[in-house]
């Protein structure tokens, strides 16, 4: 696969710790690159029945694999301070040099309220994720340099300080967008871009976006990392791939915004209504590999850097065994 780097998304919601390492391990070693990590309070639904918390299980994943790794993603605005956030992607980054890449989004209230804040408007979680952003550049470059940064802005403060922790070179940064305008904000502000699977048309013009943003400030796009986290459900069978689409990641099917919905057991009540249609053209659900990989290679096409594949059945080295013989070695940029 030169050019292009197939990684593996462990998905903390569906896992306990120790056995979504082993699997990150399990998958490297059987040709996967990289491993992309979610950082949730709380699972989609109850089924799920996991949601350790992302940091310390990235380091591990970093003591037993040797490619890269980040947290996919995390949200600097409400859980955390954008300080903490810094520190600890600069720990990892320490620990680990050149490997560990910090994703960002916008969060989502299933993972956020539990603070007992106010949960905004979109507009607002982004304008509070990109000055997030801001604090934590200033906190990696201020600190490369031996200097203390201090910050006073509309949604956060940060006093004269520095991390004292700090790589050479800093954990590249990720914003995960779905929207042009986030797009092209992220291309003047951030290293890359993160996205999910979505129609090639809507992408593209997200790429677009980011591209004209990157140039305005005088970056090159071409050199700014592209990734997309993909989810899929593959099984022996048609009939056992739909079955779990449908049980263990009914969010997939759902068409509709989901970053308000506050609960886990809401989200089950609303994975009722998901019916096997609702996959269409959201979530490629199969039990033929080359039906996956047909998939993955319209967005490799596309100009995708990496792309970190999640199944969402139990079946992980089963999956495993399957696409690092049938897909990975097809694919190409």
């Amino acid at each position: 696969m030169p050019g292009l780097r197939i990684g593996y998304a462990a998905q903390l919601e569906q896992f306990a710790p120790n056995d979504a390492v082993e699997f990150a391990a399990y998958a490297e070693h059987h040709g996967f690159s990289g491993v992309m990590a979610a950082d949730h309070f709380q699972p989609w639904v109850p089924r799920q029945g996991q949601s350790s918390f992302v940091w310390p299980v990235l380091a591990a994943i970093g003591e037993r694999t040797r490619g890269d790794f980040g947290p996919g993603v995390t949200s600097p605005s409400y859980r955390y301070h954008p300080a903490m956030v810094a520190q600890a992607s600069a720990t990892l980054g320490a620990m680990y040099p050149g490997r560990h890449w910090l994703g960002i989004g916008s969060g989502e209230a299933l993972n956020e309220h539990i603070v007992g804040g106010y949960w905004p408007e979109a507009p607002e979680r982004i304008n509070r994720m990109f000055e997030a952003v801001d604090v934590i550049n200033k906190l990696f470059t201020a600190s490369r340099a031996g200097k203390d940064v201090k910050h006073s802005g509309t949604f956060f403060k940060l006093e004269s300080t520095r991390l004292w922790t700090m790589p050479e070179t800093a954990p590249e940064v990720l914003v995960a967008t779905a929207g042009p305008v986030t797009a092209k904000r992220a291309g003047r502000t951030v290293d890359g871009l993160i996205t999910v699977g979505a129609p090639l048309e809507k992408i593209a013009g997200l790429f677009q976006k980011f591209d004209d943003g990157a140039r305005e400030v005088g970056r090159d796009p071409s050199r700014m990392p592209r990734v997309l986290q993909l989810h899929l459900s593959w099984a022996r069978t048609d009939e056992e791939a739909m079955h779990n689409a449908l049980t263990e990641w009914p969010n997939g099917g759902m068409r509709f915004p989901k970053a308000d919905i506050r609960s886990p057991f809401e989200f089950e009540q609303m994975a009722k209504m998901v019916r096997p249609d609702d996959f269409e053209g959201r979530m490629v659900v199969s039990s033929d590999p080359d039906v996956h990989r047909a998939h993955i290679q319209r967005f490799a096409d596309l100009g995708f850097d990496a792309i970190y594949l999640h199944n969402v059945g139990r079946n992980q080295k089963d999956w495993i065994d399957v696409f690092s013989r049938d897909v990975l070695p097809r694919l190409t940029r």
